[in-house]
């Protein structure tokens, strides 16, 4: 080989070198970037799951909440009814 062409194989070798490197830093930025995003998407759905939980709690509150009114209806019928009755014997004097 000459020197001319150890110098070229020189150079093409250094090419390669160079672009197997930036190809190498390349690659760790888009795994930095992945790993950003898979960050933010767990940060998401935390959130998410806090909400559904904060939601989950207050229909069970509401649901109990209704449940008790039901709960209360009966009495207060019986009471109104029992008014009415006494009216009625009142009005029947």
């Amino acid at each position: 080989m000459t020197n001319e062409e150890l110098k070229l194989l020189v150079e093409s070798n250094a090419r390669t070198a160079q672009a197997i490197l930036d190809s190498m830093v390349e690659a760790r930025l888009e795994r930095e970037e992945l790993r950003e995003g898979t960050e933010r998407v767990q940060q998401a759905m935390g959130i998410l799951q806090d909400a559904v939980l904060r939601l989950t709690n207050v229909q069970e509150g509401m649901a109990k909440w209704l449940n008790s009114l039901d709960e209360d209806r009966p009495t207060i019928l019986r009471r109104l009814i029992a008014i009415e009755n006494k009216v009625d014997r009142l009005l029947e004097k």
